[in-house]
Formats: C-alpha cells, structure tokens, sequence
C-alpha cells in the first residue's frame, strides 16, 4: 500500500476494504499512523533483559502547569498528573509476527482519550514457544503497575487490551493465574478491567502445524486455552468481535463469554453485526475508520466505568475551572 495519506470517504473505503484481507504492516500501518495525531511518546523502554522486551509509552498531552518530555522523549514523565488509567495494549499476529510500531494509532486514540498506553513487544515463534510469550506480557503488566507513576498513571487503575493473539494474552492472563502470580501480582486485584478484542479463547482441535508447535506443551493442549482457566475470580472482561470475523471465529467470543457468566463473573460482550472484520475492528481506533465499527467507543466507555476515569476527568475539570476562577477573582 502507497505511503500517501488518503483523503476523502473513498480512499477510507478502499482502506477499509484492505483491512478485510491484509494484515496491519508495513503500508497499511503507515497509513493508519499517519492519521492517528500526536501524543507524546517514551519509545523502547526496557521491561526486561531480551531485545524484544521493549515497550513504547504514549502519554497524554500536557495540561496546564504539567512538566514531562516531548514527543520520542526517553526518559519519563517526573510530574505528570498524576491518576489516569494505564492500558496495555498488546497486538496480534499468531504468536509469530508483530511491531509495536505498527499499533501507533491504537495507542494514540488512549493516550488522546486521557488514558496512559503501554505498548509492549513480546518475543515470538519460532524464537519463544507456549508459554513465553505469556510470560513476556506478565512482566510487561508487572513494570507498568510498577513504574505507572512514573508516567502520570495510576497502579491500581491498570487495564489489559489485547487484541487477536494479543486478545488471547491478556484473558490467559486474567483467567489463569500463574501467570501473574509468577511476578507477584494477582489477576483479580492487579487488573482493574480486560479487554479483548477478536480473540481466541477456545480454539481446539488445532489442526495448523506450526500453531501444533507452538502450543505443544506437557500439561496438555487445554491447559492452553482461556476458556479453561475460568473461575469465580475473575477481572471484570469486555469481549468485543465482529460477525464477518473469518480469522477467528467470533463463537470464540461468545463461547468464553457464557463460560464467564455460568462461573457468575463480571462480563459484557458484543459481536458487531454486519461487516466488521478481524482487523477493520481494530482498524477502526484509526480517526478515519471510526465508521467501520463500535470498537473503540465501547472500549472506552467500558474503561472508563471501570476504572472511574470518567468522573475523576470531569471532577479535575472543574477543580481547575474554580482553580482559575479564584485566581481570576484574586487579581487586582
């Protein structure tokens, strides 16, 4: 795909109908990137000793007495405001592909909404099999609580979205703990909310041999699938996926969801109807593409419930609005 910025209803379209056969790299991913906007960016923050354990922090933008680095600055930000929500974002690929880069505009659209974004790369096949790559985005989630404040957030407000593979992540993560437990935290109180977006979650018999490879383990093959590892403590779960999925089945979707509820744990879930894709629904945190699907409003909103952001924006706010009123009425 040319690396030339599309205008008008048009382009979006032909870009929309790409995003129904060709994966989110290199063209396509510029193009989404392009549109996305600014927010200021710690780019290849270590969360561990392997070259792939880097991630890239999108901060919102600067208020009103706030100091903390530009745009690819590299070290964080000392006073931010304190409190946002800090979401990490984790992409798919089939456990084998994959750049952070390439998900600048989903990192973007938090970081514009208030919210602090963590995006991390995890190592991949045929370098790491099952279950390293789970053990990559537990030590991901572990430096965020730990160095949320470092960059404005707030630890106890910390959200995993996921999307495909990256959905698969982070519901192994919220529903089996070992996951956590083997960096010290515990899925129900260290994560305030999951999102996952087209995910797979019960996904047996596999019949791909490289995906045989990848998830051959000692334990069995259903010990790798989330739908069994759910249990009453559970992180309360916003399930997302499109009826024209033909990557991942959306039953997928529904299947973990009605599992959830059985188990009387916190859980919504949707399947957009229509056209939504594997990849227009998350094509659709691009500015342009917002048409294709609820994704990104949904997500959101179901944050924002869950971690009170909205309310704690809305009371800072006006904190600072009667902040400059009385300074206004101070003057001479």
């Amino acid at each position: 795909m040319s690396r030339r910025v599309m205008s008008g209803r048009a382009g979006w379209l032909r870009l929309a109908a790409a995003l129904a056969i060709a994966p989110i790299t290199g063209g396509c991913a510029w193009t989404l990137n392009a549109t996305a906007g600014h927010a200021r960016t710690v780019r290849d923050v270590s969360y561990g000793g392997a070259p792939r354990q880097r991630l890239d922090v999108y901060l919102p933008a600067q208020t009103s007495g706030e100091t903390g680095p530009g745009a690819n600055a590299s070290e964080p930000a000392a006073h931010a405001a304190p409190g946002r929500p800090i979401v990490v974002f984790l992409y798919g690929g089939t456990w084998q592909h994959g750049d952070k880069a390439n998900y600048r505009f989903v990192a973007t659209a938090f970081a514009r909404h208030g919210y602090v974004a963590m995006v991390p790369d995890y190592r991949l096949y045929p370098e790491v099999r099952y279950p390293t790559f789970l053990q990559d985005a537990a030590q991901a989630v572990r430096f965020a609580r730990d160095h949320a404040a470092d960059y404005g957030g707030d630890p106890t407000r910390l959200v995993l979205v996921g999307h495909s593979a990256g959905a698969y992540i982070a519901a192994m993560l919220a529903l089996d703990s070992r996951w956590l437990a083997a960096e010290g935290l515990r899925p129900e109180r260290a994560l305030r909310a999951v999102v996952g977006i087209a995910g797979p979650y019960d996904f047996l018999p596999l019949t791909d041999p490289v995906l045989q490879e990848i998830f051959a383990t000692p334990q069995g093959l259903p010990s790798t699938q989330p739908i069994t590892h759910v249990g009453e403590a559970t992180p309360p779960m916003l399930l997302l996926a499109g009826a024209a999925d033909h990557t991942v089945d959306p039953g997928n979707t529904e299947r973990l969801a009605a599992r959830i509820h059985e188990h009387g744990g916190p859980v919504q879930a949707a399947v957009y109807p229509g056209n939504v894709s594997h990849l227009s629904i998350i094509g659709a945190f691009a500015p342009p593409l917002r048409f294709l699907a609820p994704s990104q409003r949904d997500t959101f909103s179901f944050i924002d419930a869950q971690t009170g952001w909205a309310e704690s924006a809305s009371a800072g706010s006006a904190a600072n609005v009667t902040a400059a009123t009385r300074a206004a009425d101070a003057r001479p």
